[in-house]
């Protein structure tokens, strides 16, 4: 499609065309099943109308150097923090909030909130028009809609990290007391239950602090004052609200806030849930913050039950709360929107948190330049260390949801299991998860759900033990199998205690985790294979069990089975994610009461779970290294990291599962050598990518990113990576590269540093011999000196061909010779297609917005969106489309005609449900008409096909690396319609040719 507008200026074209030009992800989610042949379509009655966040050109306070007028620079300098409260701080975010009122008083809108600390953005409700109109104003750079966000959910993870114990990290620092001291960690997440006794700690005071206490916090009227171990100053308030008072922070909670906005405008009142404050209702919130910062050896019980001790990661650490995320009274609208977590970010930074921990993520994978990213992008250029939870959508590939490279992003990994063991009355014995069974139950009768459900419930809905669906009078003194899904885990033990049972087996019906929760009676959670013994064995008459406690635990760490995958879309493989992994695999931490059952502790599971470990650990090294960078820490944790285990005990090499492995809490301290990298090198890692920062930054290739591993998502051939490392420790070190099937070559091999500090940057040729194309091949890069190992992930995937994206012919039948670069010596291309579907015809009026769902087919290898309009002179027309998930808009972008008045939307391998395609046109009149037609071709392997496409040679032997011609025929293509059809290689890549 062009990405240039009809009739307009020069300056105005190039600004539309860096908007444009901001391509958004495609979806990792399944698809919706659709007939392939389409009728003509027929306009929807849903708009693009909604919130959206529109960012300006112009840098925000963290960034901005000057040249706005006379309005000094405001960026800190380098080691240093934002002072928000400078004069010229204050100045330039009055600049900024003027620039956005204008822009949003041209289109015709209000702001709803304005953002200015870690990105130059506003919200407002915008209809198609105004969108359009936005797209042609030269200023506006990024649009995106205002989406949901939700919290992504040894036998004691502090032990396991080694953190404990007389030769544990926290001993070494000085103990519990000073680990973490002077650093803020800051929470953005669904509050804090502030009476727990995780975060127990003095009140605050207007005292000041003395030389020996100088990290404490004290209030300044209703202001929280600490300063920090860089040397900067935090400052922040106690946010009062429902049930919470002023009273409730204190010098472990120091500054609590909420930010519920957009949420509040969304969601009806009669279907919030939860405390209009800093209060945690849900539990997330709490756990994350007592995981990362809670404090040392707090005893835990649940239900008159001694769990043990629990601690946080950086217990001297403080916490500051940044509530964001909100419960529905209906479970439906549980989660925040961007424009609150950006609001939240934005405050982050403004009061001078170390740390933030975004145990949070979307429904796919976040593009670069979303809003929430670019704030977080920027919160990273000021010295703030991110950490991000991977996602909880695994064990499928590419399910990832923060992959920025300015974040740290975390996998979880298993520890030593809380066990239990179910012994059926046949003799064999099965092994769990439990933390529930603390003394032997049974022997008992055993029963599958629906053997013992109330007479007027269906079978299936007795077995997942779904509420009300047992019936007490036969299930009274017996266990109960369960079948996980559909309702809550801990409410199908909840069911067999209302209905009299003793004890739950609850198994899984697919490779799913098993978890410890804290279920209402005994309880043993069984993985898929020793689900159908339990089933069949419980199915028979006289069937009985036994639960004990303990049992063989498993292989541990493992990365869990809900832990997202990469690679990364976003990323196109030239970035490995997730980063690193961390405890996430029932994490026993603090909770709120109120939704845990009444419960002060409980175990949870998630990558969520995982990343505060990381928060708190990061804490730890800035404690210590109070100007580290956060990419040096990053790195220092990735080149220390273990790998993770194989369910048989061997070391993981599935980069996409443990990123660089296990966080090694001991030796990240002793890196050795770090990859750092800035805001400069970020930005041009987004040019490189595709993304227009605007910035005028040269674009890097993205495999040549300064980071502690090494991706190449299309290694043709051969490729030379270049990476720069700063010396922790002084010595010399030498290179080794494990990468089966490819030649590497290190230059120079070996770097020799005098002292810390020094730089010295190498090369890494990777030069492909025998590994096979299209698939992942892993390896690593290693620095030795001494004892001293720094290890890189390499992950790379040789590819087969290199080939245009698209093509295009004309006539009822002809021929397109075209060349592609092949990586093997055997070149396949198949033809599908060609598709033609019916064209829809309407017309648009000044005043009409009209919109199609573009429902795509299963299996759906191209689809594309052709749009003409037949516009007169002065008439602004435009095409908003996005990708659809269980019928919400996930992501929007605009589009304009080309010089013919015709908008061309191609997607490759689509993944979402449908494509959303919202028609506008605004004439210089009321009265203006603007006839269009709309046709949506999706091309599948069993498409009714209208006429032929052929491509030959359809299979070759062929010189690797020297170009190739191939032929594209086609005949019997209608007339005065456009046709469509998909060439395929050997891996799956393709070449749309669009026939008109």
């Amino acid at each position: 499609m062009s990405l240039l507008p009809r009739r307009t200026s020069r300056n105005r074209r190039a600004a539309l065309a860096t908007l444009l030009t901001s391509a958004l992800a495609a979806l990792s989610l399944p698809l919706a099943t659709a007939a392939t042949a389409v009728p003509a379509a027929s306009p929807i009655a849903e708009s693009a109308t909604g919130t959206y966040l529109v960012t300006l050109a112009d840098e925000p306070l963290v960034t901005y150097d000057g040249g706005v007028g006379d309005l000094p620079a405001t960026k800190p300098a380098e080691g240093g923090k934002l002072d928000v409260a400078s004069a010229a701080a204050k100045r330039y975010r009055t600049h900024l909030t003027d620039q956005q009122n204008r822009v949003a008083k041209k289109v015709g809108a209000t702001v709803r909130q304005h953002y200015a600390v870690t990105t130059n953005t506003f919200s407002a409700r915008l209809d198609a028009r105004q969108l359009v109109r936005l797209a042609h104003t030269g200023n506006v750079v990024h649009i995106a809609p205002d989406r949901f966000h939700h919290a992504t959910d040894d036998r004691n993870s502090t032990d396991f990290l080694g953190l404990s114990g007389r030769t544990g990290l926290w001993k070494a620092l000085g103990g519990t007391a000073e680990a973490g001291k002077g650093i803020v960690i800051g929470d953005i997440d669904t509050g804090i239950w502030p009476e727990n006794p995780s975060f127990d700690a003095p009140a605050l005071s207007s005292r000041k602090p003395g030389t020996k206490d100088r990290h404490r916090p004290y209030r300044v009227g209703t202001t929280t004052v600490m300063h920090k171990a860089d040397g900067a100053t935090f400052k922040g308030t106690c946010q009062t609200g429902d049930s919470f008072t002023a009273a409730d922070c204190n010098e472990k909670v120091i500054s609590a806030r909420y930010f519920g906005k957009a949420w509040f405008d969304a969601v009806p009142e009669s279907n919030r849930g939860g405390y209009v404050s800093p209060r945690d209702s849900q539990g997330h919130g709490t756990h994350t913050a007592s995981t990362a910062a809670g404090n040392a050896n707090v005893r835990a019980t649940a239900g008159g039950e001694n769990l043990g001790t629990v601690s946080g990661v950086a217990p001297a650490a403080t916490i500051a709360v940044y509530k964001a995320l909100w419960q529905s009274k209906d479970g439906q609208a549980d989660g925040g929107l961007t424009s609150d977590i950006v609001a939240a970010i934005d405050q982050a930074v403004a009061d001078g948190v170390d740390v933030i921990n975004y145990s949070l993520g979307a429904a796919f994978e976040s593009v670069y330049n979303d809003p929430a990213q670019v704030a977080l992008r920027n919160a990273a250029a000021a010295g703030v260390f991110v950490a991000t939870a991977a996602g909880n959508s695994g064990p499928g590939a590419s399910s990832l949801s923060n992959t920025a490279p300015w974040t740290t992003t975390v996998a979880a990994g298993t520890i030593k299991s809380h066990t239990g063991t179910v012994t059926l009355g046949n003799g064999a014995s099965h092994t769990g998860i439990s933390t529930t069974v603390h003394r032997q139950v049974g022997p008992a009768p055993l029963v599958l759900g629906s053997a013992v459900r109330v007479p007027d419930t269906v079978d299936i809905y007795a077995d997942y033990c779904m509420p009300n669906s047992l019936d007490p009078a036969r299930t009274a003194g017996k266990i109960v199998v369960c079948e996980r899904g559909v309702n809550g885990r801990p409410d199908k033990s909840a069911e067999v205690k209302r209905a009299g049972g003793i004890g739950l087996v609850l198994v899984n019906p697919g490779n799913e985790s098993t978890d410890g929760d804290l279920h209402s009676l005994p309880a043993v959670h069984l993985d898929h294979a020793a689900a159908p013994p339990v089933r069949t064995y419980a199915a028979t008459s006289g069937a009985t069990a036994t639960l004990t406690d303990g049992g063989t635990s498993h292989v541990y760490p493992q990365v869990a089975g809900f832990s997202s995958r990469g690679p990364s879309l976003v990323g196109n493989g030239d970035l490995l994610k997730p980063d690193i992994t961390a405890p996430g695999a029932t994490i026993l931490a603090a909770v709120s009461p109120v939704g845990n059952k009444g419960r002060d502790f409980d175990y949870y599971s998630g990558t969520s779970m995982a990343t505060p470990h990381i928060s708190g650990l990061a804490a730890l090294y800035l404690s210590e290294h109070p100007t580290w960078s956060p990419m040096s820490i990053k790195s220092a944790m990735m080149t220390t990291a273990t790998p993770t285990k194989t369910a048989d005990g061997e070391n993981s090499v599935d980069a996409f599962a443990q990123g660089a492995g296990e966080v090694d809490a001991r030796a990240m301290l002793r890196p050795g050598l770090v990859y750092d990298s800035g805001e400069r090198d970020w930005l041009a890692y987004l040019e490189g990518s595709g993304v227009d920062t605007g910035t005028g930054i040269k674009a890097i290739d993205p495999s040549d990113l300064n980071y502690p591993s090494i991706a190449i998502g299309d290694l043709f051939g051969k490729q030379t990576v270049t990476r720069t490392v700063t010396a922790t420790t002084a010595g010399t070190y030498r290179s080794r590269v494990d990468l089966p099937g490819i030649k590497a070559t290190v230059s120079p091999p070996v770097l020799h540093f005098t002292h810390p500090g020094q730089k010295r940057t190498f090369t890494l040729t990777l030069d492909v011999t025998s590994a096979p194309a299209g698939r992942v091949d892993t390896g690593a890069l290693t620095w030795t000196s001494g004892r001293t190992t720094v290890r890189s992930p390499i992950v790379v995937t040789p590819q087969i061909v290199r080939a245009p994206a698209e093509i295009e012919g004309s006539g009822f039948s002809g021929s397109n010779i075209f060349s592609v670069t092949p990586a093997t010596s055997t070149l396949t291309a198949t033809a599908y297609g060609p598709v033609t579907s019916p064209v829809t015809e309407g017309t648009l009026t000044q005043m009409q917005e009209v919109s199609y769902d573009a429902a795509i087919p299963s299996g759906t290898k191209a689809s594309q969106i052709t749009v003409r309009f037949d516009a007169v002179e002065d008439t602004i027309t435009g095409v908003l489309w996005g990708n659809k998930v269980d019928g919400v808009l996930q992501d929007v972008q605009i589009a304009v005609p080309d010089s013919d008045g015709v908008v061309t939307i191609t997607v490759p391998h689509p993944t979402a449900d449908a494509l959303f395609v919202s028609l506008v046109a605004m004439g210089a009149d009321g009265e203006t008409v603007t006839p269009y037609t709309y046709q949506a071709n999706h091309i599948t392997a069993d498409s009714p096909i209208t006429g032929k496409v052929t491509v030959t040679p359809d299979r070759a032997r062929v010189i690797p690396g020297v170009p190739t011609d191939l032929t594209a025929a086609w005949s019997g293509v209608p007339a005065h319609t456009r046709s469509g059809a998909w060439i395929e290689y050997g891996n799956g890549a393709g070449t749309f040719l669009t026939l008109s």
